[in-house]
Parts: C-alpha cells; sequence; structure tokens
C-alpha cells in the first residue's frame, strides 16, 4: 500500500513517542525530564537494570545506549508488536485520529477476512471451555487435575475441551449466525470427502487457545483423550490467521515477562510451557508442531539476545537440538545466540518440576551450554579419531558448518574456539597414544621424530594477525559495499532482482548491515529513502552519499537507470564473492598449516592466490563503478606481506 506524501510526517507529528514507548517501559524518574521531553528508562530490547534506554520526544527519536537500538514511533511498535510496517503506521494512524488512506479493495477484503475469522475463534474459545464443566468431560478434568491445574489456572489459560461429537463446534457456531465457511476457514471444521457433511477437526480433545502477540486467538491445539489417537497433539491447519512457522505458544505474556528481566525460555510443547509459567518462568514460550523456524528464531531474538532451549534429555530431542543449530547458524548477529538446556534423560520440564521442584530446573537452565559446544558434540560424540583421514573428515564437518555463519566476525570466534576443542581433542589423543618419551616426556604436538620433518607447533604471527587469514575485508570491500547499497537506494526498482544475494551478503560493518536490512524491508516501498532516515537518522543517508567514490559511480550519478544499476550491482557482487571466496580458501588452508602440509595444500593455495590475483586485475579495469579511480583496489601492505609470508611457507612461487 502507498502512502500519500507527508502522511508519515503527519502521524509522527501527532504521536507522542513517550507515550507510546511508556506502555512498555518504567521511567527514570530521577533522569527523565517530561517537561523537557527528555526520558530515560530500562531498555525494553535486552535485558538492565539501569536506564540507557533514551527517548527524546520532541524529535521523536530513541536510542539504547546499551545495545544500540534505535528508531521512532513505527519502528519501536514494529519491534515490540511483531508487527510489520503497515500495520504498526495503521495502529498508530487510529491512535492519533488519522484517517488511513483508503486500501486497494483485495487488502482491504483480506483484513475483513482476518477480523471476521478472529472474532469466530473467539466464540469457539468460550463454547470449548463451557464443554469442559459438561459431564462428557470427566476424564479432561481429571487428566488436568493429576497434572497440577486448578481452576484459577484453567481460566488463565483458557483451557477447554472438544466434545466426541462430528458437528459440536459447527452447530454451536452456525447456531449463533456464523457462516459455515467461515467455521471452516477458521480451521475449526473440514470439508467431508465425497460431497459429506463438514466435521469438526477437533474431537475428545483437551483444547489450548493459541494466541498472537497482540492477543487475538489465531488457532487452536488440541491434546487427545484417547491413547489410540493418531495423533497426540494436533495443531489448527494454517489459516489466513495463522502461519505455524511464524507463531509462537504464549508469545505476548513471554515478551512481557522478558521485558521486565526474566531469561526468555523454548520449550517443546504447551503443557511444558504451562508447567514453567506457573512455576515462575514466564517468559516461555513453544513452536507449533514443526521444528523452530527461522522466522521463529528472528521472533525469538526481538524479545530476547539470547533465548535458552529447553529440550528433552532423549535422542529425539537431541536432535531437535541438532537442528535448530542447522536453522540458527546462518542467522548468527553480534549479542543474538542461542543456548541450550538438556533436561536429564526421561525427563521434560513439566516432570522435572513436578519431581524435584522449581529450583530444580533454575539450576539446570543456569548450566545452558552456549551453541558452540553443542555442534562441537554432534561432530565428536560417538566418533574416534585415531587416524590422519578421520581427523581430515572432522576438519572439514567443522569447516563446512562454520561456512554456514554469515558474520564474518562470528565466524572467525566460531573458527577459534572449535579450533581449541580440537587441538585439546587431538593433543590428547597424541599424548595418550605416544606415550611417554625417552626423557619421560608425553610426546606431543610439535616433537620430532628422527628421519621426519613435522611442521612448527604454531603458526606465525605474521599468518594469525593476516587479514586475509582473518578475512576482515579490508577497505575495498567496504568501499563495495557502499556503492551497492547507494546503488539500491538510487534504483529501487533493482533491489527486488538481486534481492536474494543482498541477503546473503556480509557486510563490513554493523551500520552498513543495518542499512542493508532497512534497504531489503522496504524493498517495495516508494519511500524507501524516508523509511532509512526515520529508522537510521537522515546523517546514515548523508553519510554514504557524500563519499567521492560513491558520488562518481555510474549508477549513483545515473540514479533511476535500471540498466546502468543492474550491471553496477552484478558487478560489484560478483567481485565481492571472488575476493571473499579467495580468502575463504586462504584461512581454511592456513589452518591446516599447523597440522600438515601436502600438496593438496599447496595447489589450495596456488588456486586461491590466482583467483586473487585475477580479482585484483579485474578491479585495475573496472570503469563502471570507479570510473576515474587510477589504482582501483589493492592489497595493502600488510595484507601482501602476509600473503607473501603464507605463500613461502609452503614453497609457492607467485605467477608472474
Amino acid at each position: 500500500m502507498s502512502l500519500p506524501p507527508g502522511f508519515l510526517d503527519e502521524l509522527r507529528t501527532r504521536t507522542s513517542l513517550s507515550a507510546v514507548v511508556g506502555r512498555k517501559v518504567m521511567w527514570d524518574a530521577r533522569k527523565s525530564n517530561q517537561r523537557k521531553g527528555d526520558m530515560w528508562a530500562p531498555c525494553p530490547f535486552h535485558q538492565e537494570k539501569s536506564a540507557s534506554f533514551h527517548v527524546d520526544d520532541r524529535k521523536g527519536f530513541y536510542y539504547c545506549f546499551g545495545c544500540h537500538a534505535k528508531g521512532d514511533a513505527i519502528s519501536f511498535v514494529r519491534e515490540t508488536e511483531n508487527m510489520d510496517f503497515m500495520e504498526a503506521v495503521e495502529l498508530l494512524a487510529t491512535e492519533a485520529g488519522m484517517q488511513m488512506p483508503a486500501r486497494d479493495p483485495q487488502a482491504r477484503q483480506r483484513a475483513e477476512k482476518r477480523d471476521g475469522l478472529a472474532e469466530v475463534m473467539e466464540q469457539a474459545v468460550k463454547y470449548y471451555r463451557l464443554q469442559l464443566q459438561t459431564a462428557s468431560a470427566a476424564q479432561a478434568r481429571e487428566y488436568l487435575a493429576g497434572r497440577g491445574f486448578d481452576d484459577a489456572s484453567l481460566a488463565r489459560w483458557e483451557i477447554g475441551f472438544a466434545p466426541d461429537a462430528r458437528q459440536g463446534v459447527l452447530q454451536h457456531l452456525k447456531g449463533k449466525g456464523v457462516e459455515q465457511k467461515q467455521v471452516i476457514d477458521a480451521g475449526l471444521a473440514a470439508s467431508g470427502d465425497d460431497g459429506r457433511a463438514p466435521f469438526d477437526r477437533f474431537r475428545g480433545r483437551i483444547i489450548f487457545p493459541i494466541r498472537d502477540a497482540r492477543g487475538r486467538c489465531i488457532a487452536l491445539g488440541g491434546r487427545s483423550m484417547d491413547p489410540a489417537a493418531r495423533a497426540k497433539y494436533l495443531n489448527s491447519p494454517e489459516t489466513s490467521l495463522f502461519d505455524k512457522g511464524r507463531s509462537l505458544f504464549n508469545h505476548g505474556p513471554a515478551r512481557e515477562a522478558a521485558g521486565k528481566g526474566e531469561q526468555l525460555i523454548v520449550a517443546e510443547g504447551y503443557m511444558d510451557v504451562i508447567a514453567l509459567s506457573e512455576a515462575g518462568f514466564g517468559a516461555t514460550v513453544a513452536p507449533l508442531g514443526t521444528a523452530i523456524t527461522e522466522d521463529q528464531i528472528r521472533m525469538l531474538w526481538r524479545i530476547h539476545p539470547e533465548p535458552i532451549i529447553a529440550l528433552d534429555g532423549d535422542t529425539a530431542g537431541l536432535r531437535a537440538a541438532m537442528r535448530v543449530i542447522d536453522t540458527a547458524l546462518p542467522l548468527l548477529e553480534a549479542g543474538q545466540s542461542l543456548r541450550f538446556c538438556m533436561m536429564p534423560e526421561g525427563f521434560d520440564p513439566d516432570d522435572l518440576i513436578r519431581a524435584q521442584g522449581a529450583g530444580a530446573m533454575r539450576a539446570l537452565i543456569e548450566t545452558a551450554q552456549p551453541m558452540v559446544n553443542l555442534l562441537w558434540q554432534r561432530e565428536t560424540e560417538g566418533k574416534v579419531f585415531d587416524s590422519p583421514e578421520r581427523r581430515a573428515a572432522l576438519d572439514k564437518s567443522l569447516r563446512s558448518a562454520i561456512r554456514e555463519i554469515r558474520d564474518p566476525s562470528i565466524r572467525a570466534h566460531y573458527g577459534e574456539a572449535l579450533k581449541e576443542l580440537r587441538l585439546d581433542l587431538f593433543n590428547s589423543s597424541r599424548r595418550s597414544a605416544a606415550g611417554p618419551s625417552r626423557d619421560g616426556r608425553s610426546a606431543g604436538r610439535g616433537s620430532r621424530t628422527p628421519g621426519r620433518w613435522q611442521p612448527p607447533s604454531t603458526a606465525r604471527a605474521t599468518t594469525k594477525t593476516s587479514a586475509l587469514v582473518s578475512r576482515g575485508g579490508g577497505v575495498e570491500d567496504y568501499l563495495r559495499e557502499a556503492v551497492i547499497l547507494a546503488t539500491c537506494i538510487a534504483t529501487p526498482q533493482v533491489i527486488e532482482e538481486f534481492e536474494s544475494a543482498l541477503e546473503n551478503l556480509d557486510m563490513a560493518t554493523p551500520e552498513f548491515r543495518d542499512l542493508k536490512n532497512a534497504v531489503l524491508a522496504g524493498a517495495h516501498d516508494p519511500a524507501l529513502r524516508e523509511n532509512i532516515s526515520a529508522a537510521l537518522g537522515a546523517e546514515c543517508l548523508e553519510n554514504l552519499f557524500a563519499q567521492r567514490h560513491v558520488a562518481i559511480a555510474a549508477a549513483v550519478r545515473s540514479a533511476g537507470n535500471l540498466d546502468i544499476a543492474r550491471t553496477c550491482l552484478a558487478e560489484e557482487l560478483a567481485k565481492l564473492e571472488a575476493r571473499r571466496g579467495a580468502a575463504r580458501e586462504i584461512e581454511e588452508a592456513a589452518s591446516d598449516i599447523t597440522d600438515l602440509v601436502d600438496e593438496g595444500l599447496t595447489w589450495r593455495l596456488g588456486q586461491a592466490a590466482q583467483a586473487l590475483h585475477r580479482a585484483e586485475r579485474s578491479e585495475n579495469e573496472d570503469k563502471t563503478v570507479y570510473d576515474t579511480a587510477p589504482n582501483g583496489a589493492k592489497l595493502n601492505r600488510e595484507e601482501q606481506s602476509a600473503l607473501n609470508s603464507l605463500l613461502e611457507q609452503i614453497g609457492y612461487t607467485k605467477p608472474q
């Protein structure tokens, strides 16, 4: 939907940011000055006790000096309420008494349909709650009482019961004037096969309402009372209200509890969430019948920077943890990760709390492990590394896993952590295999055997500090990324064509990463520049376009020319990938130098160096972006020295 010029400015003028933020925080009376619109509070986006979150009500912007979150009223509502841009605008406009521009007819129809289905779901929740009090629900009430539910907790979680009737909720809602199609569209009933009458989806089940972050009932979960049922737990099908990969059970209350400083916990199912919440762990959520998705991980990080995944301590729980690792690795960013808390074998959180109390659960949560430890466990557990081939296989699998991490800084830290674990494992294996030497010392890494050369025990200092090996990127990466971002902003029509490549692009700085995310988020919005300025500040764009190499780029000078923008992005993205691909090969080869130097390693370094030289020659010939640049972009002296030193170690001669 396109907004008319000036609408957002008028909305921001009419909206009091302190009033919007004040719904989520407690202001620090000592630091705040309400008359000047200068307000301070503990940040709602990360855990802290001090008031480092600042709201400038007159300018309409907020900034956290702890986690660096910043934006305006629209971005605040988007982040705290998990809304998209237009939903946040509509909410604020309603509060400000502004009339939203007319939507296109199809969008209006979809919104009206969702609102109607939400009302149907609320009526269904009331029906199921009443059914829990009937004689047919006696077994369900007995089961719930055995799980520790009293009347107060049943009311808090709005638990109900679906009688074992073919058309119980369907006939009830039709009697309330609800159309049969709406009942089916809400996922409460299913159309019969071969023209048979529709039937209730939930029969003979305890019902758990599933609400979104805004508190709307969007789906139901049902626990069967029949031990022979094909599915013990059943969720609503996906509807226009319910996307199971983008929903979390107990989302809204957990977000509120986490905002007050509680640790966010991710459990496996409804009963675990309820048991943990009732035991005092209010910031607990669960996925809904699927493995945790990328969207759900991003939702978790909006609530807390480091959620704890609490999984059952059996084989299935461990497999689930490994799937989460594979999903999370590409998404990791500085300050955003996951920790894992594995339950004792045979226990889930509900079992542990009932058997040993909330204190036992809290003690277990405090021992949650970082994700890198579980990754190492997956690659090494139950395996023996008593040969070069087996150790090489471990190295290959670890490199393959690390390569999935897009953030170069985190990738480097994971490499260091895994390298330390690897050295500990291999050194202990060597010491135990070699036994004591003649002088009584264990033969370890870096020892010498007569007649056999072994590599030095540690890499040279120049190798470890090289920007090539650490894949820091250097100045030229920064320059190319600046041109890529400026081209997208100057000609937004080109973003969709390169959207996938842009999403996977590692950025040299946090500022560029924020700018890239803003570009992708507003790719289809004609007010892209205005939205970026509102989210990141006007100085962000001013600084970008003020750089000389950006100003002289052909795609920037010819803003709006789709052909030039397309050519520019294709060339710049290809050259970045060529350079970084070469750097990756050098880094991986360098890590092997400490243990083995052979012809294969020499060949890999040679190929990487040649690719790097080709990229440099291509940079010197580049006339599309750097029209007047006399030298192009080359390795700096420190980088060239490090590469030469690395090649010298393995006897490689640079091609003339």
